[in-house]
């Protein structure tokens, strides 16, 4: 796809699963919560449990391990009609706590690009979930210093988005943003008039997923991380 970047002067950049893997632990804890829970349900129903307890939490908990944690608690209290054992609980609590204590692992090119980028524009990272969970793995990952603003956001709506660019002063025409996700890093973007770039990771959380009369093909999608740099370096 032809697109024009050379008005591009600064880049955001999704976390998970576009700098380091995350969704991927996400679903090896469903799995393991499943498991816990087979006296109770066949997989498939406390998998969709799960994610509809997920979707009923999300305005309050928001994104991230923690509000995780108390969906699946409260998913194995009603799956259980509130006979769950106390120590099955603290199954459920160490799963989460497995999670967060999980080294970050960046996925392949990640150090390479960040590097190059930075030499010719000014690099932010805009991610979505738990505040001190996403400052804990920038710190655990090493790339702090490619980046020159960090902003945790509630959501990435339009508006969560123009808000940014507002407060840091960054006219749309000059904003890129690059993510794995159609409906959290491209579309908002696409809509503002700015421009992104979709790196697609091979799983994808269902609330993240768009249906194809939905997705847009104003944007550049690339295989992986690394061929961002045929378009900008």
């Amino acid at each position: 796809m032809d697109i024009d970047y050379s008005g591009i002067k600064v880049i955001g950049f999704d976390a998970d699963d576009t700098l380091w893997v995350n969704e991927t632990y996400f679903r090896e804890a469903e799995e393991k919560f499943a498991d816990l829970l087979e006296h109770y349900e066949t997989k498939n129903k406390v998998d969709q449990e799960l994610f509809r307890m997920e979707m009923k939490n999300l305005e309050l908990y928001g994104y991230g391990i923690k509000g995780f944690v108390l969906s699946m608690i409260e998913s194995a209290l009603e799956l259980s009609n509130n006979n769950i054992n106390q120590t099955t609980i603290t199954k459920i609590l160490n799963l989460g706590k497995e999670m967060i204590s999980r080294p970050v692992e960046l996925l392949d090119g990640v150090v390479e690009v960040l590097g190059k980028l930075e030499k010719q524009y000014r690099l932010i990272v805009l991610t979505k979930g738990d505040l001190l969970d996403q400052e804990r793995k920038l710190e655990k990952s090493g790339l702090s210093k490619y980046f020159h603003h960090v902003e945790v956001l509630s959501d990435k709506q339009p508006e969560n988005y123009q808000n940014l660019l507002d407060h840091l002063e960054i006219p749309v025409n000059e904003f890129l943003m690059i993510g794995n996700s159609l409906k959290s890093d491209v579309l908002p973007i696409v809509e503002l008039g700015a421009q992104a770039i979709h790196v697609p990771f091979h799983t994808t959380w269902a609330h993240e997923e768009v249906p194809v009369e939905e997705q847009t093909n104003n944007h550049l999608t690339v295989g992986k991380l690394s061929d961002v740099l045929k378009y900008l370096n």
